[in-house]
């Protein structure tokens, strides 16, 4: 049985962490890999994804039938690789075990559903919220409240039941709902942030044009909504006329 390695904590009178030694990082990536316990850890997050994609695609096309429209775009997902695992655990103090991946981190399994417009969002994370075989742990509006560099999503975090051959098992997943245009805006950010030997003044410049980039593209994602909605207007005068025509 393998014994679970002690990640280094913060000391009493420290305000940050020592620095990640790569032989240590390298040992914990390499026991993750190896334990046959967090194999069977990232398979239930696997699952646990399958689940509420399944339940994002269920509700698209009840609505592409209904109203003849798909408010989602695309869905993707992933289950966070092991250098990140242990960098969160790392990061919090925490043992590098099983029980301190599933009680502590909300983010290891991650669905991301892309919509064309704001009020599908919303719809979307409402009728995942009414299912009563989904928990809701946390909800975070990014929309309503940017964080400051101008990032908006739509975050939950869900705990769902995933049926296993030992029995039920409740899992968490995070879920990020956006647009199109803010998923286009988040994916440059993050692949900025990465950029390694930018100047500090370069990098201020930079974040300053991002947000001006991310409250252009807010704006934008409202007038499509408007100009949506005007077009939906005008398809029900045009319905409500052929009805009462075929009436008379």
């Amino acid at each position: 049985m393998q014994q679970e390695i002690m990640l280094p904590t913060l000391k009493e009178k420290e305000s940050e962490l020592p620095k990640l030694n790569s032989n240590l990082m390298e040992r914990m990536k390499m026991f993750m890999l190896q334990s046959q316990s967090f194999q069977e850890m990232m398979m239930m997050y696997s699952c646990a994804i399958r689940e509420v994609r399944t339940k994002a695609e269920v509700l698209n096309d009840e609505m592409s039938v209904r109203y003849h429209r798909n408010p989602i775009s695309r869905i993707t997902s992933r289950v966070k690789k092991p250098d990140s695992i242990a960098n969160k655990l790392y990061n919090k103090g925490l043992p590098f075990t099983v029980e301190a991946v599933m009680s502590n981190l909300n983010d290891v399994a991650g669905v991301r559903i892309i919509c064309e417009f704001i009020d599908d969002i919303y719809t979307i994370a409402a009728m995942l919220a009414m299912q009563d075989d989904l928990k809701m742990i946390k909800i975070k509006d990014y929309i309503k409240y940017p964080k400051s560099n101008g990032y908006r999503s739509y975050h939950m975090i869900v705990e769902i039941p995933v049926f296993f051959s030992k029995g039920k098992t409740p899992m968490r997943v995070e879920i990020q709902i956006r647009t199109m245009a803010m998923d286009f805006w988040a994916s440059l950010d993050h692949e900025l942030k990465y950029k390694k030997d930018i100047d500090p003044k370069d990098e201020e410049v930079i974040a300053a044009e991002l947000l001006s980039c991310a409250d252009r593209i807010a704006d934008t994602d409202l007038i499509m909504q408007q100009i949506r909605m005007k077009l939906d207007g005008v398809q029900q005068q045009a319905h409500s006329k052929q009805e009462i025509v075929m009436q008379e």
